[in-house]
């Protein structure tokens, strides 16, 4: 949800519209078919393409990233033409499915990772398996990652970010409270520990912070719960199943650390922005987090890069996912699906190109260092990327070590089905453990199971 938010900021940076000279007579670069015998290739035929999320004027860094990357393009491929859309912001969720089903979007449409499914199911997007050779690089992509644009061996989409959460916890009240911050909390255990050694540092100090109102607790509750290796919801959407082993013991931990050990602080009922305050002033040592938590910490609520650190969730065998990418216009013809694939390429997938050209983002002043898109694992492109980000670096780098090195081997998990609706419902046994003392952990697993699952069967 927080990285949703930070996503459609940085997902709407952009380009204005450029003209690309369309029918150059010998494309250097440009895709081309050898005729028989010792014929000159033929140039490849003019087309051209829309694609969402542009930048807004608003963010000119990015927005200038973007149209320098668009010129460098047009230039390799003389023949291709890209028309941008600058909406901002990218999603409007009351309009996206509307203009989904009039056929309304670009050739080149953006997307959250969490309305992929419904896309294909619905036949909105294109199938674009064939031309995937177009983007060799697809094939050392995550396949975690890829599989959210995949049914079956049909490919209807490419990612363009993704994040996974971690433990975000502030090195600077670590050291105040004796903790070493180069070796942050890998059980629940040292969680627990460390929550109390820093509330111990006086009035105002937080251990460990928690949402519980606005949906943000049953998200987080989520994020807790794959941690532990359990579910939110059954493998075919139909039933709850986070009244569980694993349910309990993310209820009875919060509880413990509420009420036995006064680690959590006596005001509750926190939204996203709240724990995020704490945070930039100072006060919280822990919560939950993807690591551009980090970024709005010290952008929005006056903190500073140095001061926090990002680690991998405690006991971790999966890590609620996210992030965005796009498919294509099932209207978009086999000509604009291979341009679109070559852009990108280009622009989202190539070390030390695009979105991924620190040299450039360091020089603009724009933040390098924080691990927030992993979208190749251990694989080569990934190890490059990461050799980069490290190179040219201007936020600590060692700071998020444990959180990048965790993501090699943790397993991303798609928020569930009707995420918002049954995040809504976990926030009243989230806010009852974090309000009451007396609050009976079975009994508001019980009473949240039976909600979620009337609101799965009413499909």
């Amino acid at each position: 949800m927080q990285s949703r938010k930070i996503a459609t900021v940085f997902a709407a940076a952009g380009l204005v519209l450029a003209a690309a000279a369309c029918g150059a007579e010998e494309p250097a670069a440009a895709p081309t078919q050898a005729a028989s015998g010792s014929a000159a290739p033929a140039a490849a035929a003019p087309v051209t393409i829309s694609v969402g999320c542009q930048p807004p004027k608003t963010n000119p860094k990015e927005r200038a990233q973007w149209d320098a990357d668009v010129t460098a393009f047009q230039a390799q491929y003389p023949h291709i033409t890209i028309e941008s859309k600058d909406a901002f912001p990218c999603i409007v969720p009351e309009t996206f499915q509307a203009k989904l089903a009039g056929g309304e979007m670009e050739d080149l449409f953006y997307v959250y990772y969490t309305d992929v499914r419904k896309i294909i199911q619905a036949g909105q997007a294109a199938d674009i398996s064939q031309y995937l050779s177009e983007v060799p690089k697809v094939g050392e992509l995550r396949q975690d990652v890829m599989s959210i644009f995949k049914d079956g061996e049909k490919v209807y989409g490419i990612p363009r970010t993704n994040y996974g959460t971690g433990l975000v916890y502030n090195r600077k009240l670590f050291t105040q409270a004796g903790l070493n911050p180069d070796m942050p909390p890998k059980t629940w255990a040292e969680v627990q520990d460390a929550a109390k050694k820093i509330s111990a540092l006086g009035a105002g100090y937080v251990g460990y912070g928690e949402y519980s109102a606005g949906n943000t607790g049953g998200w987080h509750f989520t994020s807790s719960i794959y941690g532990r290796g359990g579910d939110v919801v059954s493998a075919d959407g139909k039933t709850a199943a986070f009244n569980s082993p694993q349910g309990k013991a993310v209820l009875e931990n919060l509880k413990t650390m509420r009420w036995t050990d006064n680690s959590m602080g006596t005001k509750q009922l926190h939204r996203w922005e709240d724990l995020m305050r704490m945070m930039g002033a100072g006060k919280l040592g822990m919560m939950i987090g993807a690591p551009d938590v980090v970024q709005a910490v010290n952008n929005d609520f006056k903190g500073k890069f140095e001061d926090y650190g990002v680690t991998a969730l405690p006991e971790s065998t999966a890590s609620l996912s996210g992030g965005d990418g796009y498919m294509f216009n099932p209207k978009a013809t086999p000509e604009q699906i291979k341009a679109g694939l070559l852009w990108l390429d280009f622009r989202f997938l190539t070390p030390g190109q695009g979105q991924f050209n620190y040299e450039r983002a360091a020089k603009d002043g724009t933040p390098v260092g924080l691990p927030t898109t992993d979208l190749y694992g251990p694989a080569a492109p990934g190890t490059e990327i990461n050799a980069q980000r490290e190179q040219f670096a201007n936020v600590p780098v060692a700071h998020f070590a444990p959180y990048v090195e965790a993501a090699k081997t943790v397993q991303f998990k798609l928020e569930p089905p009707k995420a918002q609706e049954i995040y809504a419902i976990l926030d009243t046994a989230m806010s009852a453990v974090l309000t009451r003392e007396d609050a009976n952990v079975d009994e508001l697993l019980a009473d949240a199971e039976s909600k979620v699952n009337k609101l799965l069967a009413a499909g």
